[in-house]
Order: C-alpha cells, then structure tokens, then sequence
C-alpha cells in the first residue's frame, strides 16, 4: 500500500465487544479481533478500526476511559494489543484505535483528585467546574444521552458532562490537558498504531463563558446544528499539534475525526493539510434512500474536500446509528447502497456485519439493554444496542460461533443464515457482493481515490456516472429501467440482464460496467 494509503483505503470498523470473544465471558476481546483477522484480509479491506478498548468502568461501552495507557482486562492485555498490532501488519492490515480526548471516566484518577480537590483549585481545572445559578445548573446545556449536561458536587459546584455523568468532560484550554494527550499519542504510535479515530471531534472547545443555548425546547442530539459547545474553531489549534506529532513518526500515521458539523464545508476545516486526514461524511450517512438527495450530498462533499486537498469518506452504519439494512427498508437495497459507496472517490468505511447483510435487531428485551441512552431518556429511547448485537460467524453451537460462552447481547435465532459460513462461497450472498467489489475496487485503475465524477444522463430515478472508463448507475424506481450500457459488466448488485449493449437494471440494484 502506498504512503497515501489512507486516501482511497477502505476501512473497517470493529466493535470490540461484539466482533469475537476468545475467552468464553459473552464479551468480545483483542485476542478474539486477532483470531478473525484472516476474514478481513480475505474481505479485502485495507484497514481496522477498533472501537476503545482501554481500562473502563463500562459506563458506555468504554467510552468512559479510566486509563488510556491501559487494556482493559475484559479485552485483554497490552501484550495483546501488541500482538494484534503485529499481526494484522503481517497480513497487510492498518490499525486504528479509537481515542476519546473530549471526556474521561469518572473513575479516571484526574477526576478523583478533582473531586477531593477545593473549588478554584487546580485539579478542578482539567475539567469544567463551575458554581450553579441558585439551585440551577450553569447553563442550560443538555447531554447528548439526555437531562441536564452537569452534575452537582457535595461542595456545590457542579461539572459538566455531554454524554454521560460517568463521563465529565475535559477542559481543553488547560495546557496540561493539551500536554497529557500529546503524550497519550506518543505511546500508542510506539505500540505501532497506523493512527486514531478521534471521537467527538468537534466537541473539545466550548464558546467562551459557557453561553446558554437558549432554546427551551433544546434536545443536544448528535447531529448538524451549530451549538455553542460543538464545532467551534479552537479545536483546529488542538489538531495542529496533534499532526505535528503525527507526522513525526514514520506511515504515515493518520488522523480521522468523528465531527458532527452544520455543513460540509465545516467539516472539510478538519482535513486542511496541517490537520487531520479524514473525517467521517455524516452528511452521506443520514441521507435517505433518493437519488436527487445523495447526488446532492455526494457534489457537496466531493467539493468541499476539494477546497483543502483532502479526499471525501463515505459511510453507511456505524455503532451509534440505525443499520442501514434496516434503515433503507430492505436488502436489495442495502447491496444497492453498498455498490454505490464503494465507487465513489475516495475512502469507506464498513461497520461489522454489513457485509453479512445484518439488520437492526429490533426486539432485544428491555431487560438486556446496556446503553446509557435508555436509562438517561426514562426508557423512552432504545438506545443504540440494536446496532451493537454480537456477529454471527458459524451456521450453529454457541452464540453462532462468537464464543463459547453466549453473547452479552442476545443474537435473533435465524441468524446462523447470515453467519460467514453460511455465506461462504455463495456467490448470491451479501458476503461475496463485498467481497467482489473490494477485489474490483483494488484493480480497477479508475477506482479509490479521486476528486470527482462525472454525471451521466439518465431516466428519472436512475444516478449514473463516469470515472475514466469505469461506469456506475443505481435503479431508485419502483420499476426496471433500460440502459445503454455499451460495455462490459463488472458487477451489480442484482440480476442485471444484458442485450445488444443494453441493460435491462432492475429496482434498487447497482451495476458497475466498463465503458468502451
């Protein structure tokens, strides 16, 4: 792979917890990850991105680090760590680890010592600390996963947290807050991680004097909105820094943030060449399934990246949204959605299990949930566990070949059908769609990175377009279009039938052909 590999590299995401489990606990682990590589090598992708696994108190699946120098033991050690690192290089693999700088646990020990610590004092001032208006809160922020952004202390103040309370948010404009996560980086590139995907991105800064929001009828979801404690420009001087360390060591090692913004033009601030690599294209993420909204989202991203040199990402799942498969209504389109992704300019992403053609599993009992969501809304919203079920990789035996010991969340009984060995070599199977198509993508010199495309004309419903001599087109209509294919058929989605160079494209199928 070359030194630019992240530009065009298709990437796939594991959650740990539910990707494999090695020692039979219902949890998936480092150890487990390193057992499955060989299935991402034969998959085709280029690159991993595994979801945190350090030292936790699990308020949100680890998203409340406690340590971030530390494995934590439900995932295994840093010997393990080290060894998955190695081997998933062995077979041509890139690491990335998740990293969480906007918030730490509760139980980190910087916040211990803040607790214990007077207001005003130092220890206060890694985290944000502030007196109560009355009996009231600072302000009127709200956390993402529901109620008030601050918690009260025994001494009176209270501490902001826009995620959970187990999870106190981070005063970036402390320097030794700024110096402690320089050096957190350091030690993972000496580990040998090919970079970080850097999580709530846009959220480390907050506007001067902590402003209400001013909205009464405020919910802080994740999502495009401009907020006074998301997006706002002092955390490009953070990302700066962070690429002058990334550039010291040898890849090169990349940075890709995980930023809700207002626009695509705010995100592509992110990636201007002294900053970070890639940024997640949410803008594509929550587009629905309609041919004139993703050619919109798709002209927008493809120019606002071009503004500052960086190449645009596509995604379609991910650990905190919907799956597609369910998202989209159907399969077909899904396998559809797939297609059109991976023949876009640039980099994709790949959540675990899409390429299995999982859906979302919508019935978990209430009893099973773990997302801090469900408790923090009052059991009003389900949270993200739907997307978050452990993956099936055998047809039957325990948890479909996850571990030997169950699932921490429970799998539908039918899904030994999807598991990989079900779909193993059947050349109908979701699994092999992905697979083909990453093989075309890696040898057609038309494909990856790239900075455009080139519309064609097509019937109404139906989003076609050039890249050199490779061609694509999608059927968003209820009904088979006709199309003049001219060339060679590479791929689709779906039965395409072909005749005296046409066509015939059925509904919500993707074809991918080689134009004369």
């Amino acid at each position: 792979m070359s030194q630019d590999w992240w530009r065009d590299a298709v990437i796939y995401q594991v959650y740990v917890r539910s990707f494999a489990d090695s020692d039979g606990d219902g949890v998936g682990d480092l150890p487990g990850i390193r057992s499955r590589l060989p299935h991402l090598a034969g998959l085709g992708v280029d690159a991993l991105w595994i979801t945190p696994f350090y030292a936790s108190p699990m308020a949100d699946g680890g998203y409340d680090v406690a340590d971030y120098r530390a494995v934590d033991p439900a995932f295994g050690t840093l010997a393990d760590a080290s060894a998955l690192i190695a081997d998933a290089h062995a077979l041509g693999l890139r690491v990335i680890v998740d990293l969480v700088p906007n918030h730490t646990s509760d139980r980190h020990r910087w916040f211990q010592r803040a607790l214990a610590a007077r207001p005003g004092s130092p220890e206060r001032a890694r985290y944000h600390f502030r007196d109560g208006r009355g009996e009231l809160p600072p302000n009127d922020w709200e956390s993402v996963f529901g109620g008030p952004a601050w918690t009260r202390v025994p001494d009176g103040q209270w501490y902001l947290h826009l995620f959970a309370p187990e999870q106190p948010d981070l005063n970036w404009d402390n320097p030794e807050v700024r110096e402690e996560f320089l050096d957190v980086l350091r030690f993972w590139l000496d580990l040998g991680v090919d970079g970080f995907r850097v999580d709530v991105a846009h959220g480390m800064v907050k506007a001067d004097g902590l402003p209400d929001v001013g909205r009464p009828d405020h919910i802080a979801l994740l999502g495009t909105e401009a907020l006074p404690f998301f997006d706002q420009d002092g955390v490009h001087e953070i990302y700066r820094d962070w690429r002058k360390v990334l550039d010291s060591y040898d890849g090169p090692r990349v940075g890709v943030a995980e930023a809700w913004t207002p626009s695509p033009e705010r995100t592509a601030l992110y990636l201007r060449p002294d900053e970070l690599h890639q940024a997640f294209n949410f803008h594509y993420l929550t587009t629905d399934w309609d041919p004139a909204r993703l050619r919109g989202v798709i002209d927008d991203s493809l120019a606002a990246s071009a503004l500052v040199g960086a190449p645009t990402t596509w995604v379609l799942s991910n650990h905190d949204v919907r799956r597609h498969v369910t998202r989209y209504g159907s399969v077909a389109r899904a396998r559809a959605a797939a297609l059109l992704m991976l023949a876009l300019p640039g980099s994709a992403y790949l959540y675990q299990g899409e390429e299995l053609g999982l859906p979302e599993v919508l019935d978990l009992p209430d009893e099973v949930l773990q997302d801090p969501v469900w408790e923090r809304s009052g059991h009003t919203d389900r949270g993200r566990d739907g997307c978050r079920v452990p993956i099936p990789w055998t047809t039957d035996g325990p948890s479909f070949g996850f571990g030997d010991g169950g699932s921490w969340l429970p799998q539908p009984a039918d899904w030994g059908a999807l598991s990989v060995a079900a779909q193993q070599g059947d050349p109908d199977s979701v699994l092999e769609l992905y697979r083909s198509a990453l093989r075309v993508r890696r040898e057609h010199p038309d494909l990856g990175a790239g900075s455009g495309v080139r519309w064609l004309d097509a019937p109404e419903g139906v989003l076609a377009f050039e890249r050199g001599r490779f061609a694509c087109a999608v059927n968003f209509g209820p009904e088979p279009v006709r199309l003049p294919l001219g060339g060679e058929v590479l791929l689709a989605s779906g039965p395409v039938t072909t005749e005296g160079g046409d066509a015939l494209v059925r509904a919500d199928t993707t074809v991918w052909w080689q134009r004369p």
